[in-house]
């Protein structure tokens, strides 16, 4: 699988735990904390392998959407605290379901700049092989994902 393809399964796998969570009943916060602690999972997941793999490559490749790249990093910051502030945050308090909502426009605004605005550039400079061989990197490298929301690198930054 190639670093994009990649990248685009994580954020229909993201989109769909999204859609459940909206889904859920203003009570069910058992599955309501069931599925953000699966989305924390998916989106450290992800974070720490574009960070990690894909936007160094992405950078050195093709110089020209480091501001893209920069940007990113920047969104993922907002998203990791976030997401380290629901971790022990009841589902029942009212600010639970709030905070996910931004969350949510969060990733939805930075998938869309992504996928509509920087991943064709970086298509168009890589070839398929070398997309195929970092998609290869960032599937391996998922193994090596922190939990902690904040130990993504940009939650420092």
């Amino acid at each position: 699988m190639d670093a994009i393809v990649l990248l685009k399964e994580d954020h229909k796998t993201v989109e769909a735990l999204f859609k459940r969570f909206e889904q859920a009943g203003e009570r069910a916060h058992v599955e309501k904390r069931r599925l953000v602690d699966t989305i924390t999972k998916e989106l450290v997941t992800h974070a720490y392998i574009e960070e990690e793999i894909f936007y160094p490559e992405a950078r050195a490749k093709v110089p020209e959407t480091s501001d893209h790249v920069l940007e990113s990093v920047e969104e993922h910051h907002v998203v990791v605290w976030m997401l380290s502030e629901l971790k022990d945050l009841d589902p029942a308090d009212e600010r639970f379901t709030a905070k996910v909502t931004v969350l949510i426009e969060n990733v939805r605004h930075h998938v869309e700049e992504e996928e509509k605005d920087w991943f064709p550039q970086v298509r168009a400079a890589l070839g398929r092989k070398e997309l195929q061989e970092l998609g290869e990197r960032m599937a391996k490298g998922k193994a090596d994902a922190p939990d902690d929301p904040l130990a993504i690198k940009s939650a420092k930054a």
